[in-house]
């Protein structure tokens, strides 16, 4: 591999190595056990939902509703439990938002033929709308069921749950996306939609599929935001609008650079938590976030268009 390959594949995942071993060095606290575990554990709730983000992109689509989505979820779980229900059925509730928003948006794009730019748009803007009429713009707080508590802040040994099923996820989505039938499917649907419909590929179904991921993935963050924060308000999952869209875009200028990939997602959560948490453990003002979050965005898209045009050029 010339060292031109080995930038476009890995720089990305070499320069937060680099951001790592500078905030273990010059972040105070940065490297204490509880920081790190802290640092994981805001990775957890990213990753789930840019893994989802990101099975959408590999269709070629985009779902901009996923944080409203989630958030709706969220106070759906919190207004069931409010009223006594059971808290297993209420997760189940929460999950069937998701995957029935993912599903809307798959049928909308598909059949009706709406640009997911649009439709996802529209979905989250309903979603929005229907959490502040169930809450009344009032958050659910009150007495949680230890049970479904542990979910977002239980421990096994030192290492909080949340982080093992993350794992436990990111492995299944792995997989999903890079050893199955239906992974190829999906991938191929993003890479020449009209080429995977004439080989025989259900690139509709792809589509829906790939959507659906997507709402699924924010009903299940959904569930642990709800039970790490013991509440659930209209808008709780909004700042991960921008933090889900950067961590897949970053994720796309690596290991398999201008395509979305699950590893290159969880690699660019990472660096974006790691990013986040060493700023504020560095003094720096709360709006520099929001500007490194967007220069990482343009630089993400950039590189990726960059390295798209030379493949193009090159066939």
């Amino acid at each position: 591999m010339s060292l031109k390959s080995f930038i476009e594949v890995y720089g990305t995942f070499v320069a937060g190595i680099t951001l790592f071993v500078f905030l273990l060095i010059f972040a105070n606290n940065f490297a204490s056990t509880a920081n790190l575990l802290n640092v994981l554990k805001q990775v957890s709730f990213l990753s789930i939902l840019a893994i989802g983000f990101t099975f959408a992109l590999i269709t070629s689509e985009l779902d901009l509703s996923f944080a409203n989505v989630c958030s709706l979820a969220a106070v759906v779980i919190g207004s069931l439990i409010s009223t006594d229900t059971a808290w297993p059925a209420a997760v189940a509730a929460g999950i069937g938002v998701g995957i029935a928003a993912g599903l809307l948006n798959g049928l909308l794009v598909t059949v009706l033929k709406v640009p997911s730019l649009i439709s996802t748009l529209g979905t989250a803007s309903v979603a929005n709308g229907l959490a502040f009429m169930i809450t009344g713009g009032v958050a659910f707080v009150g007495r949680w069921d230890p049970n479904f508590l542990f979910l977002g802040r239980g421990k096994i040994g030192p290492v909080p749950v949340i982080i093992l099923i993350t794992v436990v996820l990111f492995f299944i989505a792995l997989i999903l996306s890079t050893q199955t039938r239906t992974g190829v499917h999906l991938q191929a649907t993003g890479e020449n939609e009209e080429a995977a419909r004439r080989s025989g590929i259900n690139t509709r179904n792809c589509k829906i599929l790939g959507l659906t991921l997507s709402g699924l993935a924010a009903g299940l963050t959904a569930v642990f935001l709800v039970a790490n924060l013991s509440s659930a308000a209209p808008q709780m999952a909004g700042d991960f609008l921008l933090n889900g869209i950067a961590a897949t875009l970053l994720g796309m200028t690596m290991f398999t650079p201008a395509k979305p990939n699950i590893l290159g997602t969880f690699v660019g959560a990472l660096i974006i938590v790691c990013l986040s948490n060493g700023l504020i453990l560095l003094g720096a003002q709360y709006y520099i976030q929001d500007i490194m979050l967007g220069i990482i965005i343009i630089v993400s898209v950039a590189v990726s268009a960059s390295v798209l045009k030379r493949a193009a050029f090159a066939l």
